[in-house]
């Protein structure tokens, strides 16, 4: 590509991202809104779009009867998928993951409908799921169709894709860094200024414009854990997240098999999707309802953020109590996603590593009184251990949290206890929340950044300089050269090694490249024209033999990629 082409392309791809951040900024809104409304009419027969997550719901008039409401859900969430999008069930980022590895980014515009109106059912019905799994998907559907309309070629819809994802979770989060972070390490096949600059830029409008609709304060507003003043944490106490984070992996590597555990007993069971979504949307009913009926609040319902709240201001304090919100709490997520609700992972895996957390931090603070531990910093350690270690996205959790709550004296906590949780995750489990939903479909994707070697590498790299030149109707005996068939010092074609000419095949196609241009380039211009060769020229007449000093061959790509294997397995 041209100089003048590729900054063109570049604004082209930046205006398009900005549209795409306005679109996400409004969708996270949207959603959020569409929540509160369905949650407020079936939980206390209000119409009232307004409802704050951070702060229970109050004893719903339906006393018990409000276990039909999860029930009732679940109908309408089945409805909607089986007839209008299969892809919106589940947790939605494995399937954005796919459709930038398998789709070329291409996503259906129905999903961003369907998938607002489930998600938003399952989650204000009482399900047990987050709502950032499906502002991704719904932002990156957003972007696919708008990519699709201009008619982008794939790498800048791929682009696009990610930085739809990247400002829908920022937005609704209020976390920017988290989002680009978040894009960095699970969406870009390639880090560049070409693909960072789309996904700065959706991700900045889209929290402009959030931040316009939904507010100024942090996901989690705890005055005590913003104050200004930095703490060095003793050395004693930093030691103890090490095995806290042995025991977070674990418990992650538990929750990621669990899901799906639970997705197949589901699938066994006798009946269809209504009757099993309606059955576990049952039991999730009764878990919440208990709850409240028991100890005052709901506790495990919807996305749990008045739980976490809790947490983080210190008002829980009974670690047994602490661990039986945890146990119910996983409970009611293996049901709610393993029957077919369709919501995120992100959020009850901050539940499910803050409550973990906390009551550690309560064990710990009574078998070492003379350490001056705080459950509040366990609680975070643990909410980056599980969402870090169950996604893969180490790097976003830690920095997404830190945004979400402003509190910097935890972050070396933070940081011990949730790369020690990744560790132990891997060991136990090698694929992630997100990836094992593809491999169980054989569809494998990396977990993880990559070195991108093919995308530094030029032609001139990796070409073969040694060639022959044959003209043509000359007798041809089989060597391991490459040879090269002219007539009139135009090429006519290039003569693989070992073949006879003229009894054993015609000379095969090729496509020009120059020296200086990328590998990638070049891959992508010989699968275009379906050939094995690329003829390297830096001439104004590409065509005649003495222009061209060296040939690029399949053979030379794959001897590349098995040298860039030995830094990658």
């Amino acid at each position: 590509m041209k100089p003048d082409e590729h900054s063109q392309s570049l604004l082209t791809l930046s205006l398009l991202a900005i549209l795409i951040g306005i679109m996400g900024g409004i969708a996270s809104w949207g959603f959020r809104m569409l929540i509160g409304l369905i949650h407020n009419f079936l939980f206390l027969g209000e119409f009232s779009p307004y409802y704050d997550a951070n702060v229970h719901t109050a004893a719903s008039p339906w006393g018990v009867w409000i276990i039909l409401a999860p029930m009732l859900g679940a109908l309408v969430v089945a409805w909607l998928v089986k007839n209008f999008a299969p892809e919106a069930k589940g947790h939605g980022v494995p399937e954005v993951i796919y459709s930038i590895h398998y789709e070329g980014g291409k996503i259906r515009p129905v999903v961003a409908i369907v998938k607002s109106l489930a998600s938003s059912i399952s989650i204000g019905s009482g399900g047990s799921v987050g709502r950032e799994g499906p502002i991704i998907q719904i932002g990156a559907a957003f972007a696919s169709a708008v990519a699709q309309w201009v008619t982008l070629p794939v790498h800048q819809r791929v682009t696009l894709v990610a930085a739809g994802a990247a400002a829908g979770i920022a937005a609704t989060f209020n976390a920017p860094l988290g989002g680009i972070v978040f894009a960095v390490e699970l969406l870009l096949v390639s880090i560049s200024a070409t693909t960072l600059l789309p996904v700065a830029l959706a991700v900045v409008v889209a929290t402009h414009t959030g931040r316009f609709l939904l507010g100024l304060t942090p996901a989690f507003d705890i005055p005590a854990l913003q104050m200004p003043t930095f703490e060095q944490v003793p050395f004693g106490e930093l030691m103890i997240f090490i095995p806290f984070g042995l025991l977070m992996g674990v418990v992650s590597a538990f929750f990621v098999r669990g899901i799906y555990w639970a997705e197949d007993r589901f699938d066994s069971m006798p009946g269809n999707y209504y009757t099993r979504h309606v059955t576990g949307m049952f039991f999730v009913g009764v878990i919440f309802y208990l709850f409240q009926h028991f100890s005052g609040h709901y506790y495990v319902q919807g996305v749990g953020y008045a739980t976490i709240t809790d947490l983080l201001n210190g008002t829980l304090g009974n670690p047994w109590f602490l661990l039986l919100l945890f146990a119910a709490k996983m409970l009611a997520t293996f049901l709610t996603l393993g029957s077919g609700a369709s919501g995120g992972v992100f959020s009850p895996a901050f539940f499910l590593g803050g409550t973990m957390g906390a009551a550690i931090g309560q064990f710990a603070q009574m078998l070492f009184p003379e350490l001056s531990i705080e459950p509040a910093a366990f609680a975070l350690a643990g909410m980056v251990a599980m969402v870090g270690s169950a996604t893969g996205a180490v790097i976003t959790a830690t920095v997404m949290t830190f945004e979400m709550t402003r509190d910097y004296n935890a972050i070396l906590p933070i940081i011990l206890s949730a790369v020690t949780a990744y560790a132990v995750r891997k060991r136990l489990s090698a694929e992630s929340i997100y990836t094992l939903k593809l491999i169980r479909r054989g569809q494998p994707v990396p977990e993880g950044l990559q070195a991108a070697i093919d995308v530094a590498r030029q032609v001139r790299d990796v070409m073969t300089p040694q060639f022959r030149v044959v003209s043509d109707g000359e007798t041809v005996q089989a060597s391991p050269q490459i040879g090269l068939q002219f007539q009139d010092n135009r090429i006519q074609g290039v003569i693989p090694p070992q073949v006879t000419l003229p009894t054993d095949a015609s000379p095969q196609p090729y496509v020009v490249v120059s020296p200086n241009e990328g590998l990638v380039e070049a891959m992508h211009r010989m699968n275009l024209a379906e050939v094995d060769y690329a003829l390297v020229s830096d001439n104004a007449e590409p065509d005649s033999v003495e222009s061209i000093i060296g040939i690029l061959s399949a053979d030379d790509i794959a001897r590349a990629s098995r040298k860039t294997a030995d830094l990658l397995r």
